[in-house]
């Protein structure tokens, strides 16, 4: 069993991951930009040949600390290279870096090419040659945080090129993003239902092509006649012609049972053109209606009655002006309203705003990136405007006091909300027993709420059967209270099982709205982590945060999504450093963080441990945030636990705090005990929980505590120079 790294776009993370599982990889875990899995030479072939969202399939050979291009070269001539490359053969090198010494990719690259090139010419004076577009192996160098991952492309290009693309427009779509596309708009159920597929832009085809070959079975990889284990020394040779005899087998198959359901149009000719080429080079051709017309013209084809109508239409980045596109969105949505009822659609819109303009009501949004522009997917069920509801059921008893309790708590909140312009907040906290869970309300920044109905722990006399009743009622009460569509309630259930009660399966759907909080930006997500992204709770901590911030060089612990880096730098820090484990978060937490116009140098994001942090890092903070969790028990750290580690998480940070620095240290274990005998050995210490908790929460004051810590002065010898606005 070897392990291997399958890159794609950001956004078809938790795709890539099933589809991988699908195809037999045991040990699947996605990351940021792709998902690694374990498996024989035999998977990663499957790979190569079969996945329809992968760009590249690497197999890691080395990983080594490269500070500098001297422990690069030897770390790369550890690797024996003749196991891989024959000494007259072929091999290109790529390249990539980020947050370590090593800045240059293409220096990178150079050096990396002469530590192989050296060894063979140590060996016996050979010397391999340089292909940079089809080598016999393809090497990939990834060096971050001064460490270099040394890796083989098994796929030598990258594998969106399918082979069957003659020619493209001007923005054309990649062949993998189509096919995230159509895996979101459920096109492989829509077909099996008897579905057509129409895509009313089709550009040069690829929606339409990609969703052919997909219903056919057809193998993604099975018209590319390069790959990047062709030429390398370790090629099964036998293994890979079968597994294509395999494939050639299901793709005739396939094509011979392929219904002719493929429609496209587009007002250019020349783009029909090219996508009748396209069609025919990719072997279904025979199965596509394509037409000249303008999108305001599209109408189901003849006997067709329902299907996926499923488009990209420009963005005005590249094609056609800005200005013009809200009037081709709305003509979109006109044409789907009027002609496609009954029928599913799926728009990849260049933002929210254009999305909106097509006055549609979306069920899902997923977040895609076409290249390096985020865009939005939204998917439709076309329904009749004049389809009669079903009249409710009455309201039980208890979902009747439910209802007057949350009518209670909106009216008493609703004048101070609007008065302190806050759009993000808590409604209803288990205020009564019998109905257990949290109710919170996002409004994004277009106007509409979002509503985050979290279930607490169920007591055990009560039957699952009651509990789920309970919380379908919160649903709907709080739905109607609140004035929010169903489709904008997310709803985070807990399950019994072994070991208690536990927060079930999280959806993966990678939907993420905007919202603003005291004049600044935040994405917050509803649906695929347990938590959102942005603690509401912390509202006045993270106001307390960015009064501290002036001047100062801020340091944020367990940063999560670095909420409380962007209020830091809102307030003046003179820079900001965000120190997290996950990869996951430190991405959102830029996000954040750029989206507030805060990037470059002086806002940094590291991916460590905070005790290790603290430990290697050798600068001085003015202020310091903590707010660690509970516990922790992650993989690639020492088991955590705030109520017995917090006395040597403080110490430690008081180490890397400035003489007149702050401390603002807070968790939400409600049974948390602060060491005030350890601690005011350093500290100087104010207890400011009862003040951080925001009006919205004291039917819950024990949410969190919070307390701010200040380095205890001695009585002489105090250097009156004050280090608060220097980083050492």
């Amino acid at each position: 069993m070897s392990h291997y790294f399958a890159t794609c776009p950001k956004g078809m993370e938790y795709l890539l991951r099933d589809e991988l599982v699908a195809l037999g990889a045991p040990d699947v875990r996605e990351a940021l930009a792709g998902a690694h899995f374990s498996g024989t030479l035999e998977t990663a072939y499957k790979a190569c040949l079969w996945s329809r969202l992968a760009s590249r399939i690497l197999l890691p050979l080395a990983e080594f600390d490269a500070a500098d291009d001297d422990a690069l070269y030897r770390g790369v001539q550890t690797i024996d290279w003749n196991e891989h490359l024959a000494a007259h053969a072929t091999f290109a090198v790529d390249a990539g870096t980020a947050l370590s010494k090593l800045t240059h990719s293409q220096f990178i690259g150079l050096r990396t090419k002469d530590a192989v090139v050296d060894q063979f010419r140590q060996r016996d004076g050979s010397r391999p040659g340089i292909d940079t577009d089809e080598p016999d192996i393809r090497i990939n160098v990834r060096v971050r945080r001064d460490r270099a991952t040394v890796s083989l492309d098994l796929a030598g290009s990258p594998l969106h090129r399918r082979g069957w693309r003659e020619e493209q427009g001007e923005a054309p779509l990649k062949e993998n993003l189509a096919c995230a596309m159509l895996l979101r708009a459920r096109w492989p159920e829509v077909y099996a239902a008897g579905g057509a597929l129409l895509d009313p832009m089709c550009g040069s085809g690829t929606l339409l092509i990609e969703g052919a070959l997909m219903a056919a079975d057809v193998a993604p990889g099975l018209r590319r006649e390069y790959f990047g284990f062709l030429g390398w020394q370790q090629h099964d040779i036998a293994l890979w012609l079968g597994l294509l005899d395999e494939a050639k087998q299901r793709a005739e198959t396939g094509l011979r049972g392929l219904r002719s359901v493929f429609f496209g149009s587009d007002a250019d000719p020349r783009m029909v053109q090219t996508a009748k080429r396209n069609a025919q080079a990719a072997g279904v051709a025979g199965f596509f209606t394509l037409d000249r017309q303008d999108v305001v013209h599209a109408v189901p084809p003849p006997g067709v009655d329902h299907g996926l109508v499923i488009t990209n239409p420009p963005y005005g980045e590249r094609l056609g002006d800005r200005a013009e596109m809200p009037k081709l969105y709305r003509a979109l949505g006109d044409t789907l309203r009027q002609h496609f009822i009954g029928w599913r659609a799926a728009v990849l819109a260049g933002d929210v705003e254009l999305g909106r303009a097509m006055q549609l009501h979306a069920d899902k949004r997923y977040a895609l990136y076409n290249g390096a522009l985020e865009t939005v997917l939204l998917t439709f069920d076309l329904k009749p405007r004049d389809e009669i509801p079903r009249e409710p059921k009455p309201l039980s008893a208890g979902a009747q006091m439910l209802k007057n309790r949350l009518e209670k708590n909106v009216r008493h909140l609703r004048k101070r909300l609007l008065r302190e312009d806050i759009h993000c907040w808590r409604a209803y906290d288990q205020d009564l027993p019998e109905y257990a869970a949290a109710i919170d309300v996002y409004g994004d920044v277009h106007g509409d709420d979002h509503l985050h109905i979290q279930e607490y722990r169920a007591p055990a006399d009560i039957p699952a059967d009651v509990a789920r009743l309970r919380l379908r009622e919160i649903a709907r009460v709080a739905g109607e209270v609140l004035g929010v569509p169903r489709e904008r309630i997310a709803i985070k259930t807990r399950e019994r099982g072994k070991g208690g009660s536990k927060y079930g399966q999280l959806d993966q759907r990678g939907e993420f709205i905007e919202v603003a909080e005291g004049g600044l930006k935040f994405l917050v997500n509803l649906t695929d982590y347990l938590d959102t992204g942005l603690f509401l709770d912390h509202r006045l901590v993270r106001a307390k945060v960015r009064e501290l911030a002036e001047g100062r060089c801020f340091l944020n612990l367990f940063s999560y999504t670095a909420t409380a880096s962007v209020y830091a730098a809102a307030g003046g820090a003179l820079e900001t450093t965000s120190v997290d484990l996950s990869a996951t978060y430190l991405e959102w937490a830029s996000r954040n963080l750029a989206l507030n116009g805060f990037s470059g140098v002086r806002h940094r994001l590291m991916q460590f441990d905070a005790l290790e942090f603290l430990q290697r890092d050798r600068g001085h903070y003015g202020l310091i945030f903590v707010d660690p969790p509970t516990f922790s028990n992650s993989k690639r750290a020492d088991d955590f636990d705030v109520q017995r580690d917090h006395v040597a998480l403080l110490e430690a940070c008081n180490g890397r705090l400035t003489r007149d620095g702050v401390i603002v240290f807070s968790n939400n274990f409600r049974r948390f005990k602060l060491d005030r005998e350890a601690l005011e050995a350093h500290f100087d210490i104010e207890d400011w929980s009862a003040p951080s908790i925001p009006f919205d929460f004291v039917r819950r004051a024990d949410i969190h505590g919070c307390w701010l810590l200040r380095r205890r002065q001695a009585v002489t010898g105090i250097n009156p120079w004050d280090t608060a606005h220097i980083k050492k």
